[in-house]
């Protein structure tokens, strides 16, 4: 029975995580009842939880967290400035005449999004009201409009500056750290949040050339699909004016926070309080910012920010409890013992974590999954920059398969009647193919993650 009970606290936490109760509370709350059962059947040392404390003084410490407000202010500062809406008018006037035009306008609009807020939810929920009518008005396939918005959204997880890489690496880093100590190695290499942004880059730029390319293809060979809008543009110089306005600024800002980064001027932590500034002149410029605006996007922020911390202090919880029922080291027999080795260890970590992106969010799986199987997979000599890009891939294209994936909910809570669910769920396919096409690039080439930051952070 004791070596079952880190797997039924598992399946528990699951279980009731899928009948709808927060996931903090139900992280802490369970791991704590099974922590007061497993002491009075003398199978749990209350020892463990005695380090809660120091876990939780750790989280308030952790300058790297402190990025995540930050990333979130600047997000729905630039959401709430309606850069996204002229952003896609514009992309809209300069591709829109070209067949597939519409949809090649909302994945770069997507990507510029994703570099500049990395919010998830909200770009696919801006990007469904701003440009999904606009293209089924201009007789788009509703299932290509439809899979096109949820991929581009997306592509927040993937692309710097990312929430997702931000915890990840913190939580890497402590998981690397940990697998080198296993491993007798007392010189310890770091790994850290800029190298999981730098490692990224080729990757999540990857994946917006595959978009396009499918896209082109569609249009070339099934015109009817995705035709070509009317060109409503005044004049040339006129539009080259307009793009060059509308797109100068965000990009300024992108490359303010990222080239801090990968100029090794700034931490994560200090370029997400420039980008947090760069989003406030932004909306400045726009005539956008005002007492109303700045405390509706400070609220905001508290709230998403109070949401991701509960949930650090219940997955501190729940990890303790885990622990403390010797499940670090019943992961590690069944993960060491599996056929296939390291390749097999990581292909069921990937299965697990692809069919958990069902039920839990990308905060949950990265406190509460990654700690677990991080440090085993670590010491089997896996390149952690290499690791934590395919755990956000691989989540990525999670949160875009049918029947559960949440983007697929994002985009159905704001989709016209007439998009159907099925022809949402078509119209993901060809994406979810693309996103695996890249995960098995990744497998077969680590050096799609590894090459740019080792060139970056030469010494």
């Amino acid at each position: 029975m004791a070596d079952w009970m880190p797997f039924i606290l598992f399946g528990v936490v699951a279980l009731v995580l899928m009948l709808g109760y927060p996931v903090a509370f139900t992280l802490g709350g369970v791991s704590l009842m099974f922590a007061f059962l497993g002491e009075w059947a003398e199978l749990f040392d209350d020892a463990f939880l005695q380090a809660l404390p120091n876990r939780l003084y750790g989280i308030m410490t952790n300058e790297t967290l402190i990025a995540v407000p930050l990333f979130v202010f600047m997000g729905v500062m630039l959401e709430r400035s309606k850069v996204a809406e002229s952003l896609l008018d514009t992309m809209v006037a300069l591709f829109g005449g070209l067949r597939g035009g519409l949809g090649i306008s909302v994945t770069l609009v997507g990507m510029l999004l994703a570099a500049s807020t990395g919010i998830v939810g909200a770009t696919v929920v801006t990007m469904g009201l701003l440009s999904l009518p606009t293209m089924l008005k201009r007789n788009y396939d509703p299932a290509i409009a439809a899979g096109t918005i949820c991929a581009s959204g997306t592509l927040g997880q993937i692309i710097p500056p990312s929430i997702v890489l931000v915890l990840l690496g913190d939580v890497l880093s402590s998981a690397y750290q940990q697998a080198q100590l296993e491993m007798g190695i007392w010189n310890l290499e770091t790994v850290s949040v800029g190298d999981l942004f730098v490692g990224a880059v080729i990757p999540g730029l990857g994946l917006v050339l595959m978009y396009l390319l499918y896209l082109i293809g569609v249009a070339f060979f099934q015109p009817k699909r995705l035709p070509a809008a009317r060109d409503d543009t005044a004049g040339q110089a006129a539009l080259w004016w307009r793009v060059l306005t509308v797109l100068m600024p965000p990009l300024l800002l992108i490359v303010a926070v990222l080239g801090s980064i990968l100029g090794g001027l700034a931490t994560p932590t200090e370029a997400a309080s420039v980008g947090a500034v760069g989003a406030m002149l932004l909306a400045a410029q726009r005539r956008e910012l005002n007492m109303k605006s700045l405390r509706e996007v400070m609220e905001s922020t508290v709230k998403v920010t109070s949401m991701v911390f509960m949930i650090f202090v219940g997955a501190a919880v729940f990890s303790l409890v885990f622990r403390g029922f010797g499940g670090d080291d019943r992961v590690s027999e069944l993960l060491t013992n599996l056929p296939g080795g390291v390749v097999g260890a990581v292909a069921v970590v990937m299965l697990l974590m692809f069919l958990l992106g069902f039920i839990l969010d990308f905060i949950e799986i990265t406190f509460v999954v990654v700690p677990i199987v991080g440090p085993i997979l670590l010491a089997m000599g896996l390149d952690p920059v290499w690791l934590g890009i395919m755990i956000a891939i691989n989540l990525q294209t999670s949160f875009l398969t049918p029947p559960f994936g949440f983007a697929l909910f994002y985009l159905r809570g704001v989709a016209p009647p007439g998009v159907t669910t099925s022809a949402i769920y078509r119209g993901v396919l060809p994406f979810i193919i693309i996103q695996l096409i890249m995960l098995g690039m990744l497998a077969w080439w680590p050096q799609l993650a590894t090459w740019l930051p080792h060139v970056v952070y030469a010494e």
